[in-house]
């Protein structure tokens, strides 16, 4: 962290603050920098087998494809809604979180986060071990023995698999201790690779299979006039609950931002142009398969296991790990790390809070939470259900309540005179608003009568949240104390 480009005024209480929480002093992200995060998230292994799970649903590659974009451009809406307090402010996620429930309450919603950071990380980090363990079989086949689970295994990962997660874990570990800076310039150059190895293995791919061999209509499901409409609607909430928790987040990168239209272009660039390259390759990759290898392949580290040369299956391997390192620490080490120190800014400082995280997500054996299309969605739902409440609360607060009017100082002080002191530190109305919002969507994934709603958990909780919480606080109030106390000052 450049601890350099923080402001702590005396007036700030030092159990709500440290270096890496303060508001920055400087803002200097540009368009590329906010564009360069995107590709790092959207371009990992994780990005690339949630869009092939779209194909489980029964839809073709243009249902898919339509889906994929819809669902991005949906994604692109919001976060350009939630970026706006944190540039503003020049505040991390979990200190906005502070301006709606309480000083004190905060620490749920950044508590909330930090664990479901906790849950992708550890998803992340072991989809990228895939890669390694690909490139460390090429090399020494005669280890394959340590590579299955039934008799090498421990907690569902194979002993190979354990040495391969341990080690991609470390390696995140180091670029992230290293800090902001060069977690900025690593996303620059790792998003564009992982491009340059998509698309030779896309150019491989329609070589080998021959354009004219690659059938898009890849659905064993007919769906009958507008009845695929249903099955495209879940696959477009899917994508949205798949990015729901680097939307909720994306405070943390956008108080970087030199303003706030460069935090908008660098989301236009990053969302719907560069999901737009990435779908299509992903698409005809996945359609390429078919006749290449006479199955369907959407799993891009097996599909880049199956190139016939060693030299190139090293380079693709290598490169899908890099990428998945640099989502997991833009969206999952980073977000943990504000979230966690946050708790307790004394004694917890941003590297810390982000190696909490990174421990973490060894017990929750993230391997059994995304091993195949139908956990993978149901851990999506869940994660949504938690995430969208937190994100309906948000921007009913910000937009609705207080007008978009937020004083910096008083996010960071204990005193009862503070606007967001509110009663013991706690802003219950929306606590009462989270607790609903939260348990319908839950309810929705686990019980069988409403598995329709299922997919639907991060609309569903955005909208409890955000209508239950207008309804419990009138507006104005917050901005006319703004403005009183400004005159007062």
């Amino acid at each position: 962290m450049n601890n350099s480009e923080a402001i702590i005024k005396p007036s700030y209480d030092a159990k709500l603050t440290n270096q890496d929480l303060a508001p920055l002093k400087k803002q200097t992200w540009g368009a590329y920098n906010i564009f360069a995060f995107w590709m790092s998230d959207v371009h990992s292994v994780g990005g690339y087998v949630m869009a092939g799970s779209l194909f489980a649903l029964g839809l073709n590659s243009w249902q898919v494809l339509l889906s994929l974009l819809i669902g991005i451009a949906i994604v692109q809406f919001f976060t350009n809604l939630i970026a706006k307090s944190s540039q503003q402010t020049g505040t991390p996620y979990p200190v906005i979180c502070r301006a709606t429930f309480g000083v004190l309450g905060a620490n749920i919603p950044a508590v909330i986060r930090g664990l479901i950071a906790v849950a992708w990380y550890g998803i992340q980090t072991y989809l990228a071990s895939s890669a390694f363990l690909l490139v460390i079989l090429k090399f020494f086949p005669e280890w394959s023995v340590y590579a299955d689970v039934s008799n090498y295994g421990f907690l569902g990962l194979s002993f190979l698999g354990w040495i391969g997660f341990m080690l991609l874990w470390l390696l995140q570990a180091i670029v992230f201790w290293s800090g902001m800076d060069s977690i900025r310039k690593f996303i620059d150059w790792a998003g564009p690779a992982v491009y340059v190895v998509m698309f030779a293995m896309a150019v491989w791919l329609i070589w080998k299979a021959g354009w004219q061999n690659i059938d898009l209509n890849l659905s064993g499901v007919q769906y009958d006039g507008f009845a695929v409409v249903p099955v495209m609607i879940g696959a477009i909430a899917l994508v949205v609950s798949y990015f729901s928790g680097p939307m909720l987040n994306f405070g943390d990168f956008a108080r970087y931002g030199k303003s706030f239209n460069a935090i908008k272009m660098g989301n236009f660039l990053g969302l719907p142009i560069n999901f737009l390259g990435f779908s299509l390759l992903t698409v005809v990759c996945i359609a390429a398969t078919l006749p290449v290898y006479g199955k369907l392949i959407t799993d891009p580290v097996e599909m880049v296991g199956k190139l016939d040369n060693t030299f190139v299956v090293i380079l693709g391997s290598l490169t899908l790990m890099i990428a998945t390192i640099g989502i997991n620490i833009v969206a999952n080490f980073v977000s943990p790390a504000f979230d966690f120190s946050n708790v307790s800014p004394s004694k917890i400082s941003w590297r810390m809070g982000g190696m909490i995280a990174a421990v973490g997500s060894i017990f929750i054996t993230p391997w059994n939470l995304f091993n195949n299309p139908q956990v993978i969605h149901y851990t999506i739902d869940i994660l949504g259900a938690f995430i969208g409440p937190l994100f309906g609360v948000l921007l009913a607060d910000f937009y609705l309540v207080k007008k978009q009017k937020i004083v910096v100082d008083d996010l960071y002080t204990l005193d009862p005179k503070g606007l967001y002191w509110y009663k013991n530190g706690y802003n219950r109305s929306a606590f009462y608003a989270l607790i609903p919002a939260s348990l319908i969507p839950v309810l929705c994934v686990l019980l069988p009568q409403l598995s329709a709603l299922a997919n639907f958990t991060w609309f569903i909780g955005m909208g409890l949240g955000f209508v239950i919480y207008r309804f419990l606080n009138q507006p104005l109030t917050h901005a006319k104390s703004v403005m009183t106390k400004a005159k007062v000052q």
